[in-house]
């Protein structure tokens, strides 16, 4: 191949850069050109493309976001209209793309792949929610992002004797909500894929007031029973040692400057697309798996495992109470 895109789509993740970096350096050292797709796969529908340069893409590992814009398109759910995609890229002499982005990025890639345009996928996703990899790139980010601001609660929840729950992204997964937990010494986790009920909640409380707690803190995902305000709510509803507060991280967690092992994920995971595709593979995810990135095909991908194993769950019961 001589001439390949890249596009993020979905979400934005911090390391997307880092990845759109080394798809870029890794193609050129290869003798291929590299075209970036703005705003995901709205750029395709839109036909908005511009090379990318080794020089421009210079001085972006550290950002967060993407340079090249991420996004959906409603659009490209329409066969016809994927077809006008492929035909359009292949109009400019693209051979092959790189798709970075979560599960919607994984199936329009997969559509285009049916299509006849060679694709490989590179996993961003802050949810960590990608079966078959051991993390996405941004999933780092996000916890140590999480992390700092629930030890930052932790402070005034103390000083005030308070339950304080924080809400946390993931959509469907409560794996940022179990790292970050298990990470800050939080007294409770509640995620998608083990609910806890309000009793179960209160006799926690009780107990942590008998046993002297000046703070309860509960990590919540968003996926989970309630919202962080319902949940607020039914705490001071109910009778027990602590006022109730809530923070809802949002989309704090997306931004920022990418941690270390983002930037390094991303930047393996990229060189391994890139040659992947170059290689003549489609249809297939790099993956992080055992220390290494490894292939797989896309329609042959593992369910989504839990993020709570025995292990982690034991942890947390002991070093919680």
């Amino acid at each position: 191949m001589k001439k390949i895109a890249v596009l993020a789509s979905g979400g934005d993740a911090p390391g997307m850069n880092a990845a759109i970096r080394a798809v870029t350096r890794a193609a050129r050292f290869h003798g291929a050109g590299v075209w970036g797709v703005w705003d995901g796969f709205s750029g395709l529908v839109d036909h908005r493309i511009e090379e990318l340069t080794s020089r421009g893409v210079a001085g972006i590992m550290q950002r967060g976001g993407s340079i090249i814009g991420a996004g959906r398109s409603e659009e490209f759910f329409d066969e016809a209209c994927r077809v006008g995609c492929v035909s359009y890229l292949r109009g400019e002499g693209i051979e092959g793309l790189i798709v970075i982005g979560g599960n919607g990025s994984l199936q329009g890639a997969a559509k285009l792949h049916e299509l006849g345009m060679p694709t490989v996928v590179v996993p961003s996703s802050i949810d960590n929610d990608i079966g078959g990899t051991e993390i996405c790139i941004g999933v780092d980010t996000a916890i140590n992002t999480a992390v700092e601001a629930i030890d930052r609660l932790r402070d005034t929840a103390s000083s005030h004797q308070r339950a304080m729950i924080v809400e946390v992204m993931g959509r469907n997964s409560g794996y940022i909500a179990v790292m970050s937990g298990i990470a800050t010494g939080a007294e409770m986790i509640i995620t998608p894929e083990r609910p806890v009920g309000l009793d179960e909640i209160f006799e926690q409380m009780r107990l942590g007031g008998e046993h002297g707690k000046r703070h309860f803190i509960i990590v919540l995902a968003e996926g989970a029973t309630w919202p962080a305000t319902e949940l607020a709510r039914q705490v001071d509803d109910a009778p027990n040692p602590f006022d109730a507060r809530y923070t809802v991280l949002g989309y704090i967690q997306r931004g920022g400057s990418p941690s270390r092992f983002d930037r390094i994920l991303a930047t393996r995971m990229g060189v391994a697309a890139t040659e992947a595709l170059l290689d003549g593979r489609s249809g297939v995810m790099v993956a992080w798996r055992n220390n290494r990135c490894e292939l797989l095909d896309v329609d042959d991908l593992p369910p989504l495992s839990d993020p709570w194993d025995g292990s982690l769950e034991r942890v947390h019961e002991i070093t919680a109470t």
